[in-house]
């Protein structure tokens, strides 16, 4: 049988675009890439809590002097000398000098500053901006701020169930969170007439370049009128800075 002349005609017309198809579809498809294995990058490692506070109870052990400010944060602490305490600002000098200004509310008067300073063994107050200053036994004073970097050193010492919790941003310093559990016995040191028996969450700011303490918060009761919810907060101004610590005289309200 004889193919029609027409189809004969276009056999090969056909065929060329077959195989124009063909070489179309075969530039246009490229060879895909292996892809590149992405590069192993190393864990930051995670800080260790015990080693921090260690480091940073060094610090503190080692320093000259330092300022500081301590606040109670909802004001449901125990009276101060029968007083409403609202804030202190200190100054410490090592081996065994220190001065606070504590701000308070006393009844009947409303803000009245009160002072304490202690060098060695001797310890005075002043229960007004212009009341005399007079002697005060040293057990009294309820801060005991003398050597206060090997006291906070022996603070850190005893925490519990410790943890890095967190990193941020303290007086313009980039610094590791670290929280603790201790009682207010381990505090009877640093706060000589805590109550004891009641446990108490310590949160510590430290400075990520040196390891200095930034902040100190207590949370929970030190003293047994202290409301559950109390926190206290303690910011370190400067450390090894100039102080100056002079006893006063005795019965001069200056």
């Amino acid at each position: 049988m004889n193919l029609p002349v027409t189809l004969l005609r276009r056999l090969p017309i056909t065929a060329l675009m077959v195989a124009l198809l063909v070489l179309a579809a075969a530039c246009g498809t490229e060879p895909q890439p292996t892809p590149t294995p992405a590069p192993t990058v190393a864990p930051t490692p995670t800080a260790d809590a015990g080693d921090l506070l260690s480091r940073a109870g060094e610090r503190m052990a080692a320093m000259t002097s330092a300022k500081f400010g301590l606040i109670d944060e909802k004001e449901t602490g125990a009276k101060f000398f029968d007083t409403t305490f609202k804030s202190l600002e200190a100054e410490v000098e090592a081996p065994d000098s220190f001065s606070m200004l504590v701000d308070v509310v006393a009844p009947g008067f409303g803000f009245v500053e009160i002072e304490m300073m202690a060098v060695g063994e001797q310890a005075f107050i002043k229960l007004s901006r212009d009341a005399p200053w007079g002697p005060l036994p040293l057990d009294q004073v309820p801060f005991n701020f003398a050597g206060l970097g090997p006291t906070l050193r022996d603070v850190l010492a005893r925490l519990d169930d410790t943890a890095v919790t967190g990193r941020e941003s303290v007086q313009d310093a980039r610094a590791v969170i670290v929280q603790g559990s201790i009682t207010s016995d381990g505090l009877a040191d640093l706060i000589t007439t805590a109550d004891p028996g009641h446990d108490i969450t310590l949160t510590l700011w430290l400075d990520e370049a040196d390891h200095s303490l930034r902040q100190l918060r207590i949370a929970g009761r030190i003293y047994d009128d202290d409301g559950p919810e109390t926190t206290r907060l303690l910011t370190m101004h400067g450390i090894d800075v100039t102080v100056d610590i002079q006893l006063p005289e005795v019965g001069s309200g200056q």
